[in-house]
């Protein structure tokens, strides 16, 4: 620690160094984020198309013609 006055140029350097572990830590966190975002996205797509696959074959119209 220093001795005396904390001036606005010791403020400043430790809230660099804090803003830089930071950024680092967002870095590193970003790539299995992205990942992960990216397979929920891609579950939520399948699963909206297999509800909507088998209501469709449930409530299909059934026409029926007639000759008379």
């Amino acid at each position: 620690m220093t001795q005396g006055r904390i001036t606005r140029a010791d403020i400043e350097g430790k809230l660099r160094d804090m803003r830089g572990e930071v950024q680092e830590t967002a870095e590193a966190a970003k790539a299995p984020i992205m990942a992960i975002a990216a397979g929920v996205a891609a579950v939520v797509v399948i699963g909206a198309f297999l509800l909507g696959k088998r209501r469709g074959r449930r409530k299909s119209t059934v026409v029926e013609i007639r000759r008379v």
